[in-house]
């Protein structure tokens, strides 16, 4: 295996690599009524689920407030909500609250390792060891206890979720050089797709961490735990937040040991001022110095506004493009 412990910046990716992924985890849903259970607590449509085989959705509370955001695959009889390690616990423990009324077994799939493939050649080894290759039209290959996932976004990215020694076999098998965790979140952070922290777990509602824009809710399924608020942000126009990558600028130097943490902020200039500008989701410090920051800002930030970490404002930021635009909703 060529293991590269360095954190490079996106620009210093190879064409082609693998991360092993261990910052996401997965809660498992089986029993004969899993599908109905989860169509009353989940945002996207579950009853999908047979026919598009992958969905991405959010759990929310009562008030519309996001437990988690998440992948879901059926994998054999079980469901599987993929997510950031950060909200597993929180949202496992709802789904389980709730789920004594229902014929459902409820649990973290600790069994599982999560392997991620990335660039136009991993085709190649994905068809080798499944004998196909997901895409965008049909997003899971399943084989044996293994599933790969079309993820996409801002490059082309498959996961494969798989027991922990299946993951680690075909580790070995690769080629390619293999990252450390850290860039599957820079990957997320380039592809829009939010990858929760503690401080945002009820915190958000849907719309603000952008889930309409990747097919996150389905506003023609019946009713949900917290869907009053998901849909008045909609009809009624509410939502004025939504999810942002940034790249810092300037002079590395001043973004050496930036110690950004859960709880940082950053500030938005305001003619000569400086004001809260936003908060901090997730973010990634390669060895040079850049940063990449996802956060929530005011849905109508300018691509130009000026930004910076407060506890350390000689590091400023720009907006970077994502993979879907962010505009207003009908």
């Amino acid at each position: 295996m060529n293991i590269q412990p360095t954190k490079p910046n996106i620009e210093q990716l190879p064409e082609n690599f693998a991360i092993i992924v261990d910052s996401i985890s997965a809660i498992s849903v089986s029993g004969v009524e899993a599908d109905k259970y989860l169509q009353g607590q989940l945002t996207c449509d579950v009853e999908q689920l047979a026919v598009k085989k992958l969905l991405v959705g959010s759990h929310c509370d009562a008030k519309g407030k996001m437990f988690s955001a998440f992948r879901l695959l059926q994998q054999k009889e079980q469901r599987l909500l993929i997510q950031s390690n950060a909200s597993l616990e929180t949202s496992m423990a709802e789904l389980q609250k709730f789920g004594v009324f229902a014929k459902v077994d409820i649990a973290q799939a600790e069994q599982l390792g999560y392997l991620a493939l990335v660039g136009a050649s991993s085709g190649e080894f994905i068809q080798t060891e499944f004998n196909a290759v997901p895409d965008s039209f049909n997003p899971v290959v399943a084989n044996d206890d293994a599933s790969v996932l079309y993820v996409g976004g801002a490059t082309e990215r498959y996961l494969i979720v798989a027991k922990r020694d299946h993951i680690d076999a075909l580790s070995k098998k690769l080629t390619v050089d293999i990252y450390p965790s850290e860039v599957w979140t820079l990957l997320e952070i380039q592809s829009g797709f939010v990858h929760m922290n503690n401080v945002s777990i009820g915190a958000y509602v849907p719309q603000m961490l952008n889930l309409q824009y990747v097919n996150g809710i389905s506003f023609s399924k019946g009713c949900y735990l917290g869907q009053e608020t998901v849909a008045r942000m909609k009809y009624l126009g509410r939502n004025k937040k939504a999810l942002y990558a940034l790249k810092s600028e300037g002079e590395l130097k001043w973004q050496a040991d930036a110690m950004i943490n859960d709880g940082s902020v950053l500030e938005k200039q305001a003619g000569e001022n400086w004001r809260r500008g936003g908060d901090i989701i997730a973010h990634y410090e390669a060895d040079d110095g850049t940063i990449y920051i996802q956060a929530v800002l005011a849905n109508d930030t300018e691509a130009d506004a000026s930004l910076r970490l407060k506890h350390q404002n000689g590091i400023k930021f720009n907006l970077m493009s994502l993979p879907y635009s962010i505009t207003e909703e009908a």
